[in-house]
């Protein structure tokens, strides 16, 4: 457990349409969302960083307003990361317990994860994270945490998450231009799924589906873990798009007329509901109502659902998915999103939603996710939270200079540490 009380760990969600900045204030193993900045983002296209300095400029604002919110100053970050960029491979780590008494120690995990690391990569991918599925001490297997038992040879097997160099490094460029450090970088569908998924929906076969603005995530989990993972380029500005068409109007009157009057299903619509917009090249405004939009909205989202299941399959997945589908992302807070995905996908929905006072909406589920999954890896390493901050300390904090040197040599140290 975090051995400090009140420890603050900070999380970085940059999507397509916003970047988000949340605290979390952890109290003996508990977190409570404490801080939430964001900013509107334009240098993300699908999950991808495409202008440097925009992401830059969209993260110090959602920071600013995260800072000014809680009274502390940001000095380091845990960031989100996905794309179709990321493998996951099956890894094997063994070694020699190295204590006389032959007790399983911190450092005999560490030895036995960084051994599951020495694999051939291509020199264009970095390893992101290992991530154990279980432990086998003298041929004893099934073992989730070996720490503290007796033993000769340790092994672990598990999964090795690996991502794009270039993308990697450019989340990095982006978060050291604020003056931030990376305390670490995790795989987002892991991270949601700590919000997002039970232990017994990852045993029974489930797909945890984050439909963002730009594209949707996929992470298929079964066994207890995440199995496969994959992203489709279509996501709610598909959705705004579409009516900024139907509608004739600009993209900024479609995207406030779906969040207030957007409905997934023609059959909920109300034909009372009415809203008004400017038509393009002109100054006349024109009445439509929640039908209306619901009838181009409709065939949008049930494509979205339709192509989620066709990725599903494509990676080998039919059967297994017992559990059904958990959806979550801002798209999917939109009246009857969750009854069009029972129908289009035949199976259980369910919607995912963080249960934390003020972030009670599915667009935060990765932003708490990965403060719940950072403070997961330190209760496993016994370590403290790596936010220097405490709950009683709400004076500001002086700016970390920017550090010299080969940046990811020191990404790369922090994660042979950390992992």
């Amino acid at each position: 457990m975090v051995s400090n009380q009140n420890e603050l760990i900070v999380s970085l969600d940059i999507g397509t349409s916003k970047v988000r900045v949340m605290i979390g204030e952890i109290n003996n193993g508990t977190v409570n969302i404490i801080g939430v900045g964001q900013a509107h983002s334009e240098g993300i296209k699908k999950g991808v960083i495409v202008d440097i300095d925009q992401t830059v400029n969209a993260i110090r604002e959602a920071v600013d307003h995260a800072e000014r919110m809680v009274g502390v100053s940001i000095e380091e970050v845990y960031v989100g990361i996905t794309g179709n960029h990321i493998e996951l491979h099956e890894t094997q780590g063994v070694v020699a317990v190295s204590s006389e008494d032959r007790e399983i120690r911190e450092d005999d995990i560490n030895r036995v994860i960084q051994a599951a690391k020495v694999v051939a990569i291509p020199p264009d991918r970095e390893i992101i994270e290992v991530v154990p599925k279980e432990y086998i001490v003298d041929g004893q297997g099934g073992i989730k945490d070996p720490r503290g038992m007796i033993g000769v040879r340790l092994e672990m097997e598990g999964t090795i998450v690996t991502g794009s160099k270039t993308v990697v490094h450019n989340i990095v460029r982006c978060t050291q231009k604020t003056n931030l450090r990376v305390a670490g970088i995790f795989l987002q569908p892991l991270a949601a799924s700590y919000v997002a998924l039970s232990k017994d929906d990852k045993n029974m076969g489930t797909v945890l589906v984050d439909i963002g603005a730009g594209s949707t995530t996929i992470g298929v989990f079964e066994q207890g873990h995440l199995a496969a993972t994959t992203v489709i380029g279509i996501g709610g500005d598909h959705i705004t798009n579409d009516i900024a068409l139907g509608l004739r109007t600009q993209t900024d009157a479609a995207e406030r007329a779906k969040v207030k009057h957007g409905c997934a299903l023609i059959d909920e619509a109300s034909e009372e509901v009415k809203f008004k917009v400017t038509r393009i090249g002109s100054d006349v405004e024109k009445q439509f109502t929640q039908v209306d939009i619901a009838n181009i909205i409709e065939p949008r989202a049930a494509e979205i659902f339709n192509l989620v299941e066709d990725a599903v399959y494509k990676l080998g997945f039919h059967s297994e998915i017992a559990g059904g589908y958990v959806l979550t992302g801002g798209t999917v807070a939109m009246p009857g999103m969750l009854e069009l995905a029972k129908e289009e996908l035949a199976a259980p929905v369910r919607i995912a939603i963080p249960d934390y006072i003020g972030v009670r909406d599915p667009s935060y589920t990765t932003g708490v996710g990965l403060i719940q999954y950072a403070l997961h890896h330190m209760e496993r390493r016994g370590s403290k939270t790596g936010s220097p901050f405490k709950s009683g300390q709400r004076q500001a904090f002086p700016k970390p200079q920017k550090e010299s040197g080969n940046l990811m040599e020191k990404v790369k140290n922090w994660f042979s540490e950390f992992i």
